[in-house]
């Protein structure tokens, strides 16, 4: 295909040059006329509609009036001055007022003059008013800008004082597509556009700019949405169909001694259904000769760990080693606290591999792992170094994995000779629609049981008017035998927000709880490693009845003895991060509690949120909520990792019907032609070089 005329900069755009593509590129990352092209109107006005101003009120959008300029005057002097036009549709008058650009606004509107003001009517002493109109002689735009709908485009200070408004930036769109629409080359193949009834590109980029009818507009966004999120999938797609036709994988089909007596004298309780069936699952794959790449989806508590173990003795079985590798140290003694537990006096060699680990043991480690004498190595980001070397590497599970970058993670792949079976584990539930974008490319397993005597957790609310109810409760659970934690969202009080921090929270908290009657530790990020061992050790074996803290627990802390979670400020938190708190406690038999805490007035998004956790303990239910809430940049661990595109059109948390769509026909384009050679499909070829290379330019960007 020919170099696209999309790929110039844009200061060759008449009424754009060099200054206005700088500020344009620093403020949106608008560089060429494909990026310019590629922002969207984020809503429309309709502006066929007059209104009459006696038809009027404060609420209303923006409207549009035709009239003239009965008189002006200025009010005020100095900067408080202002400057006062009274417009008038030959039956009421309305004043327009400018608290700005008085000396250029003086100049340019005459009385007597006919002009169309475009504006938002605000009340103001009991009287309305229109602030900062567009104001504009009634004429009609020739070309394709003459459209009665009206896209309004983001923008920022600096934009604003360099000129480029709204309007302005539709009239530089409108020069671009006068100058281009013709060369823009179409991006699906002929016969996807046809089948699907899809608008051509060409007439979409014109109509998502400047939509002749509001049709229109609906195909236009329709067929922009499709091709993001079709594009997305064949990639991800693209590139599993690539992995299985290439890769080989390690054969482990022996069900072996280890495996056998764990499961016959070990298992620490039966296994739930929902177990059985991601094992199954997951033996299926370590046995069929590809590469596994799966997804372990669970919430916190319903029993991941178990299942990894299970699927680390089919590959000890099978003469291969194992690692598992978390992304802090405490989450990694976690599972080697967890992991050695479980397979008590087991002939299995297991090793605790961190950045905390003594030289000596190291070495210990290095040897044991070349000699093969290490069946299963846990440990964080040291696992990755290239001095870690392995005997025969079989199987690499990857906790919380949204908290390693790619390469990362692909640095544990290349430590054998064929790649190692990938187990990625996520007890942050994710949405499908994210699921199927983030980790398109993997097969995905869901436990959605809890374990057997399990009680889901009992949720309230309370406002800060209810504390002394709070601390009853509290203390009825300490004399009950049970511990609590008390989490806050700041360390230290911050200047600019009315929230509990975890200094007055302690003091209150040990003056409400006193010694030597109750014992309460402090744990935050912080602290020094030492310190935060001994009060997180004090509070594990039961010496200590509250822990107050910040969300260092969030990941990682296990102790079957804490029934009640105290979340203050629970406005402040995400739902995926107040979910993950929870879920904190609940570990054992005993019914346990979380209550959040929050002040009398909240927002509505606030509100919703912790009516959302109050109803349900399903956290797939709560991932769906916060993504609807938020939105998928803000979504708790895909700001982290990214998600790996940047979505101009499409809406993960609405468009979820769409994206299936879009990847069944990605997915019956690739059953028929795997590696798109047909010559049909040369244009998705072409595409999917140029979103390998965008992406290459971002990895630069990153390094």
């Amino acid at each position: 295909m020919r170099p696209s005329v999309l790929d110039s900069e844009i200061k060759f755009i008449p009424g754009v040059g060099p200054k206005r593509a700088q500020l344009l590129e620093k403020e949106l990352g608008i560089r060429t006329f494909k990026d310019l092209l590629y922002t969207f109107p984020f809503r429309y006005v309709d502006r066929s509609k007059f209104y009459l101003i006696s038809e009027l009120h404060p609420d209303m959008p923006y409207i549009q009036l035709k009239g003239k300029f009965v008189r002006f005057e200025t009010v005020g002097n100095g900067r408080s001055a202002r400057y006062l036009g009274y417009f008038s549709d030959g039956r009421s008058s309305i004043e327009v007022v400018w608290f700005q650009g008085v000396k250029w606004v003086k100049d340019k509107y005459k009385i007597g003059v006919e002009y169309v003001l475009f504006g938002k009517p605000t009340a103001f002493n009991g009287k309305l008013n229109i602030a900062h109109p567009e104001i504009e002689q009634p004429k009609t735009e020739e070309g394709i800008i003459n459209t009665a709908i009206h896209g309004v485009y983001s923008s920022t200070e600096k934009l604003k004082d360099g000129f480029l408004s709204t309007k302005a930036f539709s009239r530089i769109i409108a020069t671009l597509l006068q100058m281009t629409l013709h060369q823009i080359d179409e991006t699906l193949p002929e016969h996807i556009v046809k089948q699907l009834k899809l608008l051509p590109l060409r007439e979409a980029l014109l109509n998502i700019h400047f939509p002749k009818n509001s049709q229109l507009l609906a195909h236009a966004v329709q067929r922009l949405k499709f091709e993001e999120l079709f594009y997305i999938q064949l990639n991800l797609l693209k590139q599993k169909v690539i992995r299985e036709r290439t890769t080989n994988g390690l054969v482990c089909k022996v069900v072996g001694d280890k495996f056998n007596t764990f499961y016959s004298s070990y298992l620490p309780f039966p296994l739930t259904g929902a177990q059985k069936r991601v094992i199954k699952e997951m033996r299926a794959d370590m046995g069929s000769g590809r590469q596994m790449n799966r997804l372990l989806q669970g919430d916190v508590g319903s029993g991941k760990t178990l299942v990894a173990l299970m699927m680390s003795l089919i590959a000890s079985d099978n003469g291969y080693q194992v690692s598992l590798m978390a992304p802090t140290e405490i989450l990694a003694n976690q599972h080697y606290e967890s992991i050695t537990g479980m397979l008590k006096d087991m002939p299995v060699k297991v090793a605790l591999l961190t950045g905390s680990t003594r030289k000596k043991a190291r070495t210990a480690i290095h040897e044991g792992l070349l000699s093969g004498e290490i069946n299963i190595l846990i440990g964080t980001h040291a696992l990755i170094e290239d001095v870690v070397q392995f005997s025969n590497l079989g199987l690499v599970i990857i906790d919380e994995q949204h908290r390693f970058g790619v390469m990362q993670r692909a640095k544990l792949w290349t430590k054998n000779h064929l790649p190692p079976h990938i187990l990625v584990m996520s007890a942050t539930p994710i949405p499908r629609t994210l699921a199927m974008t983030i980790y398109g490319d993997l097969e995905v397993s869901v436990i959605d049981e809890l374990p057997p005597g399990r009680k889901p957790i009992t949720t309230m609310h309370f406002t800060d008017s209810q504390r002394r109810r709070l601390f009853g409760f509290m203390k009825e659970q300490i004399d009950l035998g049970r511990q609590v934690y008390v989490v806050y969202p700041l360390i230290k009080e911050s200047e600019k927000m009315d929230y509990k921090d975890l200094e007055d929270g302690y003091e209150s908290i040990t003056r409400a709880f006193p010694l030597p009657e109750y014992q309460t530790v402090v744990l935050h990020g912080k602290m020094k490693a030492e310190d935060k061992d001994i009060s997180m050790n004090q509070f594990a074996s039961g010496k200590a009845h509250i822990m107050v803290a910040t969300t260092v627990i969030e990941v990682g802390v296990n102790v079957p003895n804490a029934s009640v979670m105290v979340i203050e400020s629970s406005e402040r938190f995400g739902l995926s991060q107040l979910h993950q708190l929870r879920g904190r406690v609940g570990r054992g038999a005993e019914q346990s509690y979380c209550i959040l805490m929050s002040g009398y007035k909240l927002s509505k998004e606030s509100k919703k949120r912790l009516d959302t956790m109050v109803a349900t303990n399903d956290g797939f239910e709560i991932a769906e909520a916060d993504l609807k809430l938020r939105g998928p940049g803000d979504l708790e661990g895909t700001q982290q990792s990214g998600i790996p595109f940047d979505l101009k059109i499409a809406n993960l948390a609405k468009d979820g019907q769409l994206l299936q769509y879009a990847r069944r026909v990605a997915e019956e384009i690739l059953e028929e032609d795997p590696t798109l050679a047909q010559p049909q499909h040369a244009v998705l070829r072409y595409q999917l070089q140029q979103l390998s290379a965008d992406k290459a330019v971002n990895l630069k960007e990153i390094s």
